[in-house]
């Protein structure tokens, strides 16, 4: 029963836009340019904890970490130091205007190991294999469309590879527009179940910022001849 009720999750997941009210506010460019703007504000830095989080994901030099959904570029020189000159970071997103943005902010900090990829709602546009480290930052309840997203990103993960994805509660006051009942679509045992439901499996989780941000880490699985593929 519990299975049926995955795969059934999974295909309404593939195939409906599930994240209206998330991506609301960014349907123009007007309304992106003024989301970039709170995104990478300095000031972001007393709340969001960026190095904090990063040194909880054990990125090591030469590592390739891609910042799914990368906004204007926010964690860019977080992830950038940790992976050092021998490494690389992708920052990826499903905007052009926002990798705009996102190319400024690593030209402007002279961070030569960021490159940049145009993805859409359903693949990122990843190279197959690449990857240590999918990292994901208040992005997953954004996907319209969660089941192929996660199978892009298990694919651009090098085996044993892992996925980090941080995110709000969906409870009162986890949001600091108060309105995550609304805005989030699940809440962390149903990212979870989703997310192993994909092919992956959860190593790890904790609290980034009580009462409000999570981090789940998980791993891609071991692949088997006989893997394949639910709807999800």
């Amino acid at each position: 029963m519990k299975l049926a009720a995955l795969l059934l999750l999974a295909s309404a997941c593939a195939h409906a836009q599930v994240a209206e009210r998330a991506n609301a506010h960014y349907a123009t460019p007007e309304q992106r340019s003024a989301m970039a703007r709170g995104m990478a504000d300095p000031s972001r830095d007393r709340q969001q904890k960026p190095r904090e989080l990063v040194a909880s994901l054990s990125i090591a030099p030469g590592m390739t970490v891609a910042d799914v959904g990368t906004g204007p570029g926010y964690m860019l020189p977080f992830l950038s130091a940790a992976v050092g000159p021998r490494g690389r970071v992708i920052a990826e997103d499903i905007f052009p205007d926002f990798l705009e943005a996102a190319q400024l902010r690593a030209g402007s900090a002279h961070l030569a190991n960021v490159a940049v990829v145009l993805g859409t709602e359903t693949d990122p546009k990843l190279p197959a294999g690449s990857l240590d480290l999918a990292f994901l930052l208040d992005v997953y309840h954004h996907f319209n469309y969660p089941g192929p997203m996660l199978a892009h990103l298990r694919d651009a993960l090098k085996q044993g590879g892992r996925l980090a994805i941080v995110d709000y509660y969906r409870r009162r006051g986890a949001m600091p527009s108060q309105d995550a009942l609304e805005h989030i679509r699940a809440d962390q045992p149903q990212v979870i179940q989703e997310v192993e439901a994909a092919g992956f499996h959860l190593v790890s989780k904790h609290d980034h910022i009580p009462d409000s941000q999570y981090v789940l880490v998980f791993r891609k699985a071991r692949a088997t001849p006989a893997e394949g593929r639910s709807g999800f």
